[in-house]
């Protein structure tokens, strides 16, 4: 599909939104291929927790993806009221066993693959993204939302330190200063918010988010596929293996403090939704 002219870009987010060749449905994750973009789309509302099982069925979409030549660029997006609200600190998967401080945690091995994917990734984010849903935003090259979205590196107000990579993705797509402020906080911002600070690219109204991350999607893979994925890899040089250091650290010292009564009270207090109380 070549337009002639000027690009209408949510015209040609559309035109391709009409060209759907490809539907499956797996672990709460639907994927499907229109014209040349991918989408995996989570499917779990209203919150879209993640799982170990979620991560890896967004990643076997995209090892389809990255297989499939006519796949040039991807969404990840999702179907509920948040496009990720990060683990459920209640569930079963989350209260296994503990993990020896010497661990990556096995969430984080699997999220790991979502940086070194090869294709370019577009976010569209009409929901909340918080804690390791944050986390999950950040993997992709470009987060399109809009004004109702809400963001929040959360760890901290549940009594543990940041997961996901975050520890290396946030301060290097908003800076220091203004992740420490996120971190320490674990405040929420606004979509308008997270576009002033970089934290989101393009904000539109709500019913064109995913409209608009198909015409971005749409506009990259009219590029040379074998120029785009060049430059990326030169722009994500060192991404893989600083996200991987920041991992480790990030799993050793989480292991530690999954011991604490800290975590216990932040996601109890997170549960009667009141700020928590902790001790000295």
């Amino acid at each position: 599909m070549k337009p002639e002219g000027p690009i209408d870009r949510l015209q040609l987010g559309r035109l391709v939104a009409n060209q759907r060749i490809i539907m499956s449905l797996s672990e709460n994750v639907n994927s499907r291929r229109e014209g040349h973009v991918g989408v995996v789309e989570l499917d779990a509302p209203p919150h879209n927790y993640f799982s170990l099982n979620m991560l890896k069925a967004i990643n076997a979409c995209l090892e389809n993806f990255e297989n499939d030549q006519k796949v040039r660029s991807v969404i990840l997006c999702a179907n509920g009221r948040s496009f990720c609200a990060g683990a459920d600190l209640n569930s079963g998967e989350s209260k296994q066993k503990r993990r020896h401080k010497s661990e990556i945690n096995p969430l984080y091995q699997e999220a790991y693959k979502l940086f070194v994917f090869p294709k370019p990734i577009v976010a569209a984010l009409e929901g909340s993204a918080i804690g390791g849903g944050l986390g999950l935003a950040l993997t992709a090259d470009f987060r399109v939302s809009c004004k109702e979205a809400k963001f929040a590196a959360s760890f901290t107000r549940l009594g543990f330190h940041p997961g996901f990579g975050l520890s290396y993705t946030l301060p290097k797509l908003v800076g220091n200063q203004q992740a420490s402020l996120l971190f320490y906080t674990g405040r929420i911002i606004r979509g308008d918010e997270a576009k002033s600070m970089g934290l989101v690219d393009i904000l539109v109204d709500r019913a064109h988010v995913k409209t608009e991350a198909m015409a971005l999607a749409s506009e990259i893979a009219i590029s040379s596929p074998r120029a785009v994925q060049s430059i990326r890899q030169t722009m994500r040089r060192e991404l893989g293996d600083e996200v991987f250091l920041a991992m480790k650290r990030e799993s050793r010292v989480q292991a530690i403090q999954f011991a604490s009564k800290d975590i216990e009270e932040g996601v109890k207090a997170m549960s009667e939704r009141r700020l928590p109380v902790f001790g000295d």
